[in-house]
């Protein structure tokens, strides 16, 4: 690890689900366990800060046991002599609670700061009050986080950025969105309710060297693009392109390394969670952690292995593909236990090699930085850490289920989570998928066998999902109360004990029609059943509505889609055409690889006339704002400049001057002269500001760096790789 004065070190982390399963006598401590090792290893490789994209808890409303654990743990590895060498610039009213950075207190002595927004678990909610409060909002009340990006106005979200500078080259604007309801972010989003406001670059630098100012990291905690509609989830397609970096919450699977985005500015990690809190594939990828190095517009990420985890496997089978099986045989049941018996001992062997070869890694990158297996001294430690989680989903057509507590009975000494060993499931019947749209059969037209029905989805499903699915019904619909609102309000009565919630929800649409029926002054109404009719009309009309908000809401997901697959396409077909003509040109040093045929051209014009007529929504633009003391922030503007990213800068690192200010009433008081609709940017003024959300940040490589030579720089070690060389001017 570098230890230069210019690097920012980031431990990067989420999903950490404290206090998941506290009550189980097994896997009571996994969660904190894992947290610890988080910290421990934070602390070890000395990371400047510690980031975490939501749910640090598994519970809206954590026991006292929970908090006091996690209390604890931060207490141990937050709190020293320590300095720390770097240093907030910007206003920091972003900040929860405290309205500062912890480290700042001269009351406190932190040496190791966790910067951390809030999750779907851990979200804020009111608990009978009118103060909208977290399990966070406490740990930062004790100065033992900084809780930021959370945004309680419901009808915009303006995404404010903490600046961090360390040396004179490293400065990082870090921006935060604490987990909101899909379809509401998504409702703002594509209204243009979602803004970003900028740090000012420094522009006459930006113009000499084409140096960027501010390494750009948003982290954020929702639904990624997995199929899971165009508008539960956020797209790739939405986030502004200026961005470097997007450290990625909510979903549990392990893909820690960097990837390149589908918009193709910017790259996307997701850390995934440090414990198993479902039993499905993604949990099974083995649980890493990451340093995240910044210097100026370079960076790396390091993966962390994590050994505190216990092992998990996962296995599937059919009981059709055994020959030794018939459903007719008396006998069956027993027959099928011990098929299944054989393939969990499997499962078992298989997650305890997945234990060792995790604790391997974990060895061996610990020894590789410098710290000895005596070091990590941990106060909490996972409970008979020889017991492994395993799930085995069994398609079991034609055949009956078994007892899942009688089965799970005979490995309660080799598994934790003996009662849910076994998920059974079968292939949808044809009329099911006829009713569902999903009547196409696996292995083409030919095949008989349907697509059987994915467990997880089953899992996942909400309580809000289910109460709306069941009131939609055309014999069920609600005439004065909306299903969606409702479903709302009993999922947060439910899953976060708001017991306020159905009560506010009724009042809410009770106020409503009282103003509709006083707007009315009473006209044609005559008896109870005149007013019901009345509000039961304006019921149906918000729900007619509602849905053909969710009609153009998928049509623009789709039409988002479709662009950036032809994007895709165009950008691939190019290349090709490039590497083909260099092979024809008979250059020396040109790749001897095949270049594949990226699909019809004809094909894609259509598809680009199609967007043509149906173009997407343009991205959220941003808003000038000036806050308190250094806070100032300049507008994002996509199309002025006339290639993106451009617009006047402010400098937000430094408080106003006298002669500032007075320049700054100057301006304010010449009148303004309307701009031509027809003037357009001189080539050389675009030239010289350049398109900053076209530029890639430059992710390095573990290379040693080569000497010096004439017109160039050193680069330090280990920060070598394309384009980490700039030539003197």
């Amino acid at each position: 690890m570098s230890e230069d004065a210019e690097v920012l070190k980031i431990f990067v982390s989420t999903d950490n689900h404290l206090g998941f399963s506290e009550k189980d006598p097994v896997r009571g401590n996994d969660s904190f366990a894992a947290f610890e090792e988080v910290l421990f290893l934070a602390k070890s490789q000395r990371c400047d800060m510690v980031v975490l994209s939501g749910d640090m808890f598994h519970d809206n409303k954590p026991s006292r046991a929970t908090i006091l654990k996690t209390i604890k743990i931060l207490r141990k590895y937050c709190l020293g002599p320590n300095p720390v060498k770097f240093e907030i610039v910007s206003d920091q009213s972003n900040f929860v609670q405290n309205q500062g950075v912890n480290f700042e207190d001269e009351n406190f002595a932190v040496d190791l700061p966790i910067f951390s927004i809030h999750g779907n678990h851990d979200d804020p909610t009111r608990d009978g009050g009118t103060d909208m409060l977290a399990a966070l909002d406490l740990l930062a009340a004790c100065n033992l986080v900084n809780y930021y990006g959370r945004h309680d106005e419901i009808d915009k979200v303006d995404i404010d950025p903490i600046l961090i500078r360390k040396g004179e080259e490293t400065k990082v604007a870090l921006y935060g969105m604490g987990s909101m309801r899909d379809e509401r972010l998504n409702r703002m989003w594509s209204k243009k309710k979602v803004k970003f406001l900028r740090p000012a670059d420094e522009a006459e630098e930006e113009k000499e060297d084409e140096k960027k100012g501010w390494f750009n990291i948003f982290s954020l905690h929702q639904n990624r693009d997995y199929g899971r509609g165009a508008k539960n989830c956020v797209h790739e397609s939405m986030i502004p392109e200026w961005m470097d970096l997007i450290l990625w919450g909510h979903e549990h699977e392990c893909l820690i390394e960097p990837v390149e985005s589908l918009v193709g500015t910017f790259r996307v990690s997701q850390p995934g969670s440090s414990v198993a809190t479902s039993l499905c594939m993604g949990e099974s990828t083995p649980k890493q952690a990451g340093v995240l190095e910044i210097m100026g517009d370079n960076f790396r990420m390091t993966a962390n292995p994590l050994s505190k985890v216990r092992g998990f496997a996962m296995g599937e089978v059919s009981l059709i593909d055994f020959d030794e099986l018939n459903p007719e045989d008396p006998k069956i049941d027993d027959k099928v236990t011990k098929v299944l018996v054989a393939k969990v001992k499997e499962l078992i062997n298989e997650a305890r090699e997945r234990t060792e070869v995790a604790n391997e890694a974990a060895e061996t990158h610990r020894q590789n930085c410098g710290m000895e297996d005596e070091d990590l001294q941990p106060e909490y430690d996972l409970n008979i850490p020889q017991r492994v989680l395993v799930r085995l989903k069994v398609e079991h057509t034609g055949f009956s289920t078994l007892n899942n507590q009688r089965f799970g009975a005979q490995f309660v000494e080799d598994v934790a989570n003996p009662t849910e060993i076994l998920l059974f499931h079968r292939r949808k019947r044809p009329q099911d998928a006829k009713k569902t749209g999903g009547g196409k059969k696996r292995g083409g037209a030919g095949g008989n066998l349907m697509e059987p029905i994915a467990p997880e989805e089953l899992i996942e499903v909400s309580v809000e999902d289910l109460i709306k699915e069941n009131l939609q019904m055309e014999e069920k619909k609600l005439e004065i109360l909306d299903e969606a609102t409702m479903s709302v309000a009993l999922d947060d009565f439910v899953n976060k004990a708001q017991t306020t919630a159905i009560v506010d929800a009724v009042g809410h649409r009770l106020t409503k029609c009282q103003k509709k029926l006083w707007k009315s002054g009473g006209d044609g109404l005559r008896d109870g059943k005149d007013i019901t009719a009345l509000v039961a009309s304006d019921t149906e009309a918000l729900r007619r509505k509602a849905e053909a908000a969710d009609e153009e809401r998928a049509k623009v997901g789709k039409s988002l889609a479709r662009r950036a697959a032809v994007t895709k396409s165009a950008a691939s077909s190019a290349r090709g055409g490039a590497k083909k003509k260099r092979r024809r040109g008979g250059s020396s040093d040109e790749e001897e690889e095949e270049v594949e045929d990226m699909g019809d051209e004809e094909e894609e014009e259509e598809d680009l006339e199609d967007i043509e007529k149906n173009p997407p929504p343009p991205r959220a633009k941003s808003s000038r704002r000036t806050g308190k003391g250094r806070k100032k922030y300049a507008e994002s503007d996509d199309e002025e400049g006339g290639e993106g990213g451009g617009g006047d800068v402010v400098d937000m690192t430094a408080g106003s001057s006298d002669d500032d200010l007075e320049e700054e009433e100057r301006r304010a008081t010449k009148p303004k002269r309307k701009a031509s609709p027809t003037k357009k940017a001189s080539p050389k003024k675009t030239q010289a500001k350049g398109r900053v959300g076209a530029r890639k940040p430059r992710q390095v490589v573990n290379v040693e760096s080569d000497s010096d030579s004439e017109g160039e720089v050193e680069v330090p070690k280990g920060w070598g790789g394309a384009g980490s060389r700039k030539k003197r001017k």
